[in-house]
């Protein structure tokens, strides 16, 4: 099964997902989403390798990420990924319900 897909059914349970059942259910996706967006960035690291890092920076900036000439190439290689995998059915599952899940009272930082 892919990441994808396993995100995708782990969305589609956490609405009857209750409590810490709820939280499991999260927390698997968070991982999920942490190595789909991994893979992803391997992937453009290799694609942008030859790039400048100025063609990298307008691209950032034209995707309307915050981007400034402290950030270094590897940075900004991160950003272009993010702005990818944000677009990808696993990235928008996700943060749906992360979001549905906040709603309801459950997310996965503890609180204090």
């Amino acid at each position: 099964m892919t990441t994808t897909q396993r995100i995708l059914d782990l969305a589609a349970a956490a609405p009857a997902s209750h409590g810490e059942d709820l939280v499991l259910l999260l927390g698997e996706a968070n991982e999920l989403y942490q190595q789909g967006l991994q893979d992803l960035h391997r992937e453009v690291v290799e694609r942008l390798s030859g790039l400048a890092t100025s063609d990298l920076m307008f691209a950032v900036e034209t995707a309307g990420m915050p981007c400034d000439a402290s950030q270094g190439r590897a940075e900004v290689i991160l950003l272009l990924a993010l702005v990818e995998w944000e677009m990808t059915p696993a990235a928008m599952a996700f943060m749906e319900m992360a979001e549905a899940a906040a709603r309801r009272g459950v997310c996965l930082i503890p609180e204090e």
